[in-house]
């Protein structure tokens, strides 16, 4: 209901709504389900069409591939599958005979070292191996190790590990 219904009465409003159904069912049809469709030639899409496609072969597989496969809309099929292309599988498989049954773990433990064999692997085959001088430097190190442990030691003020009574008679020391 308009503007110009309402100034014209409801004569001319039911008349209209005559004239609009009246129209309708003279002009209606229906049209089967794929001509009415705006997909385009719906024949041309349901076709299948054979896809084939080709590789070079590699150092491990030499040898052209080829694989051909069978394409529609709804559905696709391989038909054909050259050896040693990504997707192909070996006829060879292991027949596993245990069941899925897995095998018992063999438990291992450390075994105690005596003191000897721990001296003995911690000294190592590669005495002189990195060393700038080679072993003639090494025997120089232990010579002068030797030397100084035959010298009497300095002998340290005792006392507790972190106390400063060391310092504080050096300090005592600069004073006088």
């Amino acid at each position: 209901m308009g503007l110009f219904d309402r100034l014209l009465g409801a004569k001319a409003a039911s008349s209209a709504a005559e004239a609009n159904t009246s129209k309708k069912q003279d002009n209606t049809f229906f049209l089967e389900p794929e001509a009415s469709s705006s997909l385009g030639d719906v024949s041309f899409m349901k076709r299948s069409n054979t896809i084939r496609r080709t590789f070079p072969g590699t150092l491990d597989s030499p040898g052209n591939k080829e694989r051909v496969a069978e394409v529609a809309s709804m559905e696709a099929r391989l038909e054909k599958m050259s050896e040693g292309l990504g997707g192909t599988t070996t006829g060879e498989e292991s027949v596993n005979l245990t069941g899925g049954v897995p095998k018992p773990v063999k438990k291992t433990f450390a075994q105690q070292l005596s003191q000897a064999e721990l001296e003995q692997r911690m000294k190592g085959s590669a005495l002189g191996v990195n060393v700038p001088g080679g072993t003639a430097a090494i025997k120089k190190e232990q010579e002068q190790q030797q030397a100084a442990d035959a010298q009497p030691a300095m002998t340290q003020q005792g006392g507790k590990p972190g106390d400063i009574d060391i310092f504080k008679s050096m300090a005592k020391d600069l004073r006088s």
